[in-house]
């Protein structure tokens, strides 16, 4: 079969689109819709330390929306999109095999835990984990998020306890959270074991060359830390 090349034209997104999301992520972020906080911390770097109940109380204008979008679209700056929209559209190569889509990032994963008491919840997290109460929602509260540098977990408030048979049998893990150094993770657990939390398992080199330990929440939801073993 013989083969040959496909000439396709890249497309720029329209700029009045463009312009609709913008004013999108301003209103989210004037409603504090907590999932545009994730977002804008991934986009704009001067936003990278911050938790989100900081990004949502921070100053945020037109601008700043506007950076955000230019950046999602590869340019680094609102002027630099502008003028990348004005030229004309490029022509490339491309394979037939080959889709010429772009694909979707996933920019950050909140697992939730199922919980009987928020408050008590909350509390553990906060003095035993070191996380930090990102918000809660609810009079009382029923849903609530905490959260650790880049981790984000949500917990949501159940009647009654989660079966937990199979789950100790088993030993499900109910959220994995990682470090980068074996350091970090000898870091992390006497941390938590001068706070007094009680291990379901304690620091541990595994045959698959990680080492870690999993802690057990007030639930019995199975916490798993880990880090590499050298």
């Amino acid at each position: 079969m013989p083969t040959y090349d496909l000439i396709v034209e890249v497309h720029m997104p329209n700029l009045e689109n463009l312009k609709k999301q913008a004013k999108v992520i301003l209103r989210w972020h004037r409603e504090r819709h907590y999932p545009v906080a994730a977002q804008i911390r991934g986009n704009l770097p001067r936003f990278l330390n911050m938790p989100d109940s900081e990004i949502l109380t921070a100053s945020f204008k037109l601008g700043d929306a506007q950076e955000m979008v230019a950046r999602q679209q590869g340019f680094d700056s609102w002027q630099a999109l502008k003028t990348g929209l004005s030229k004309t559209p490029l022509k490339v190569k491309s394979s037939p095999s080959k889709s010429s889509l772009s694909k979707a990032t996933i920019v950050s994963a909140e697992p939730q835990l199922f919980v009987t008491e928020i408050k008590k919840s909350c509390e553990f997290f906060c003095e035993k984990l070191g996380f930090s109460l990102v918000f809660s929602y609810g009079k009382p509260p029923y849903y609530a998020q905490v959260g650790r540098d880049a981790a984000r977990l949500n917990l949501r408030c159940v009647e009654r306890p989660v079966e937990s048979t199979v789950r100790d049998r088993e030993e499900l893990l109910s959220v994995s959270m990682t470090v980068a150094t074996a350091h970090e993770i000898k870091l992390l657990f006497l941390e938590f074991r001068s706070a007094g939390v009680a291990f379901h398992q304690t620091l541990k080199k595994q045959p698959w060359g990680a080492r870690n330990f999993v802690v057990k929440d007030p639930d019995g939801n199975l916490l798993l830390f880990a880090g590499p073993a050298n």
